[in-house]
């Protein structure tokens, strides 16, 4: 499995030193907003990263704030996305705390914007959640971690858990679905208690892009391939 996650730290460098430095985890893969991916141990290895999925995962935390439950109450997004009046039309940019200075971006002069302008609302665990989107930066990139990973692991399917009908899960599997599925999923789906990577992540535009690379029709919407058993 393929395991995706959002840091909550807003970049590379932070997640690092908050999985590292504070509290003893660790993570196959850091993906940070200007694309950049960091590997932090060999994949042949066990990350501390998923819970029950350890043993059979590769991890990655992918850099963004997080997503929020959609009610009111007060969350960082307001301090991490800004509007700006480059270009035709006003425009989303992603703004570091003063606190973090450059962030540990190597791209010079790299502005992050999201994907979407406009945060996405949706529902995982069966609550609404507020968050922005990852930038194209980090699309890109983790199109290439995934089809690569599927290359030199290739039980890893290049698909996400899907119900009958075909759509995404947004909630926890049951351990018995867990336990069938080979591919690319989120943290909620392994744990009742996680909601990265949050209701932003294009699940489509990530796998086909995937396969795409890998020489693989897309997915079908609606008929979702039939899993490999263990």
């Amino acid at each position: 499995q393929f395991v995706l996650h959002y840091d909550v730290a807003g970049t590379s460098r932070q997640c690092f030193r908050t999985l590292h430095d504070v509290r003893g985890l660790s993570v196959h893969f850091m993906l940070d907003l200007d694309g950049t991916i960091y590997q932090t141990m060999d994949v042949k290895e066990r990350a501390w990263q998923a819970t029950i999925a350890n043993d059979r995962s590769v991890g990655v935390e992918i850099a963004n704030i997080g997503a929020y439950p959609d009610d009111g109450s007060p969350n960082p997004l307001a301090r991490w996305y800004s509007t700006d009046e480059s270009g035709i039309a006003p425009q989303t940019r992603i703004t570091l705390p003063p606190s973090l200075g450059d962030g540990g971006i190597r791209t010079p002069g790299f502005i992050g914007r999201p994907a979407r302008a406009l945060p996405v609302v949706g529902e995982v665990q069966g609550k609404q959640y507020r968050q922005y989107d990852f930038t194209p930066e980090q699309y890109a990139s983790l199109i290439r971690l995934a089809a690569c990973l599927h290359t030199v692991l290739p039980r890893i399917d290049l698909d996400y858990p899907r119900d009958d009908q075909g759509r995404l899960v947004t909630h926890v599997l049951s351990r018995d679905e867990w336990e069938r599925f080979h591919g690319v999923l989120g943290h909620y789906h392994i744990q009742q208690n996680k909601i990265d990577p949050g209701p932003a992540m294009q699940w489509d535009l990530l796998i086909n892009g995937a396969r795409r690379l890998c020489g693989l029709p897309p997915l079908p919407r609606g008929s979702p391939e039939s899993r490999r058993e263990q």
